[in-house]
């Protein structure tokens, strides 16, 4: 071996080794320009966030925070001057309440009888919806065309339909001799509740019809086929393969559409607007006549007590579909 020249063991052990932690050249620094990089664009994230946030703190949470102080105060428009702290008073004002007792009945009714007749009718639609048959197209834009429509005005175009002198459900049950004489139905407590379920369920079967549908066409026809081959009628497909597979849709819609039943007072105000004599209001459309009225503070109590009912329901809903599903 010449003189000078360094042998390749020699080389080896001067050369230093990425297992040893070496750095490999044009990657200096290239930790921490990646963490510059992630918060810079974490800022970019929030900056475009912050409007929408912002937006709701304002008009959704503000008011919150500020209505539920007002339930624990008195605070009438027939007396400004007097906000004093009354504590649960407010709360105790609505159990002892005559009205109460006929609320809490008429909203469990409305919420039940219009829940149940959407869902199967709606759950029928979208089945049929989902075969293939000529102008398919044209029947879903007129099943889905009643949710376009403003609820009080359903409420208005019911209200037309069942005048007692009139109305041409009563023309339609006299001509088809279900009925001797007209029925006043909005003068009624009894049949003003009807009127006003088989509006809301005519509203309703629409929002049933587009979720189920968009949940069937997610599942893929072969399993319908292997289903066929080894002989499964069609009870069977439906329940073994159909509502399993979108049991997760039918869970999360029918939480949505008890929820939003629970706070849709348009179709009633439109309709017999809570009357004859407050016998068809449910909470919410109660809590809007008590605003009316000017007994913020009153008003305010009602509504926590309408949030913290629907919390509870949804905590329960949900922990009960979950567990359900996970034993099937």
């Amino acid at each position: 071996m010449r003189a000078g020249t360094a042998s390749p063991a020699d080389e080896r052990t001067r050369r230093p080794s990425r297992k040893e932690g070496a750095r490999p050249v044009g990657t200096a620094g290239g930790g921490r320009r990646k963490r510059e990089f992630t918060t810079r664009r974490g800022l970019l994230i929030a900056a475009f966030m912050a409007p929408a946030a912002i937006f709701v703190a304002v008009f959704t949470y503000y008011p919150v925070v500020a209505g539920s102080q007002m339930a624990f105060r008195h605070w009438n428009l027939t007396d400004l001057t007097d906000k004093s702290f009354v504590g649960l008073g407010n709360f105790r004002e609505i159990f002892g309440d005559p009205l109460w007792g006929t609320v809490l009945g008429n909203t469990a009714l409305w919420v039940v009888a219009s829940i149940v007749p959407q869902l199967v009718i709606g759950f029928a639609l979208a089945l049929w919806l989902r075969r293939r048959f000529r102008f398919r197209g044209l029947y879903q834009a007129l099943i889905f065309f009643p949710w376009a429509i403003s609820g009080f005005l359903i409420g208005i175009l019911f209200r037309w339909m069942f005048n007692s002198e009139f109305g041409v459900v009563n023309d339609l049950l006299m001509k088809a001799r279900l009925i001797d004489e007209p029925v006043a139905w909005l003068a009624d407590p009894k049949t003003a509740m009807v009127a006003i379920i088989v509006a809301n369920i005519w509203y309703g079967v629409t929002f049933f019809a587009i979720m189920i549908l968009a949940a069937l066409q997610s599942i893929p026809d072969e399993i319908y086929e292997a289903a066929a081959l080894d002989g499964a009628g069609k009870a069977r497909t439906l329940f073994q393969i159909t509502i399993p597979y979108i049991r997760a849709t039918l869970a999360l819609t029918v939480l949505l559409r008890i929820i939003w039943i629970f706070n849709f007072p348009d179709i009633i105000f439109g309709t017999t607007g809570g009357g004859p004599n407050n016998e068809t209001h449910i909470v919410t459309t109660w809590m809007i006549n008590i605003t009316q009225q000017g007994d913020y503070g009153k008003a305010s109590a009602l509504g926590l007590l309408v949030v913290a009912g629907l919390l509870l329901f949804s905590v329960f809903y949900l922990t009960a579909t979950r567990e359900k599903g996970a034993k099937s």
